[in-house]
């Protein structure tokens, strides 16, 4: 059984003082044989991701095969590099992430501060949490280009999951593990309230999201009812309807347990294991953390799927 903890978490003991939202000890820079990237100190692009680039975030000589475009991001390209080193802390392959090359995908991952978030995540909290993600061995942007380079650990042969599918308990039960691995560790965590790029829903967003339900209500319910009522009975159709009127009151709610939330947190974004020897769930795609209510990214897994 998966249980929140209420211990001091381990990584209060890393750093304290100034600038203590970063994390900079040796230790910690260094993670799974590579560095973490300075912001601003090169572009980046499909070509050039070279053998300069290489040795600068490996600190060795590395080889690297042609990339292979993988998965379908909206505001991203993920390309996956066969490496070749003498160095054994060198993988046998890493997946880069990057900006996508569409302008408008592009303009849309830097308006809304995508690109920024998921770099920060990965240089500034994901080794506070026990979550697993694919390890990240260099991550770094540029604010006003948007450029973006994250070597992440290849997950393959994983699976990704699909929300139109969905899946059994077993996979469920998978996901909900790592939810908890990663909110458990700041669960009720006021030093999260320091990091100013994390997500946050205020009384304007009550607000819109308020009056957008109000207005898509009446047409979900015309074409739903009789399946609501077929599969969960009027309670369940009694339950949306009220939940709609008290939307504003959920996201105002300042007295839930807050903690780092995923914002996107659904199968589409999740890595199961194909093997006996492969990671059992990994959890993918950073560009939307958020400091909030921590039941919020169970219901929207339960709901989307």
């Amino acid at each position: 059984m998966v249980t929140m903890r209420s211990a001091t978490p381990k990584w209060m003991s890393i750093q304290r003082g100034e600038n203590s939202r970063r994390i900079t000890s040796e230790r910690y820079r260094r993670w799974a044989g590579g560095y973490r990237g300075v912001v601003g100190h090169r572009e980046y692009s499909e070509e050039n991701i070279d053998a300069d680039f290489w040795k600068e975030v490996f600190g060795a000589v590395v080889v690297a095969g042609p990339p292979k475009r993988i998965g379908e991001g909206q505001v991203g390209m993920n390309l996956r590099y066969a490496l070749q080193s003498d160095d054994p802390n060198v993988p046998s392959s890493v997946v880069v992430k990057m900006a996508s090359p569409d302008p408008t995908s592009r303009a849309t991952g830097i308006s809304l501060r995508n690109y920024e978030r998921e770099v920060k995540f990965y240089n500034e909290v994901v080794e506070t949490l026990d979550v697993r993600s694919p390890r990240s061995w260099f991550a770094d942007w540029h604010e006003d280009g948007g450029d973006i380079a994250i070597v992440l650990e290849d997950m393959s042969p994983s699976e990704q999951g699909d929300q139109i599918d969905g899946c059994g308990i077993e996979h469920a039960m998978l996901a909900v593990e790592q939810l908890v691995k990663m909110q458990g560790p700041r669960w009720n965590d006021p030093t999260l309230a320091d990091i100013d790029w994390l997500q946050r829903r205020d009384a304007a967003d009550a607000e819109r999201l308020s009056a957008l339900i109000g207005m898509v209500l009446p047409g979900f319910l015309a074409t739903y009812t009789d399946a609501i009522l077929r599969d969960v009975g009027q309670a369940g159709l009694d339950f949306i309807t009220t939940m709609a009127s008290k939307i504003s009151d959920y996201i105002a709610a300042k007295d839930a347990p807050f903690t780092i939330t995923h914002g996107d947190y659904r199968l589409d974004n999740l890595l199961f294991a194909t093997t006996p020897d492969g990671v059992p769930c990994a959890v993918v795609d950073w560009q939307t953390p958020g400091h909030g209510n921590g039941v919020s990214d169970l219901a929207y897994f339960i709901g989307a799927g």
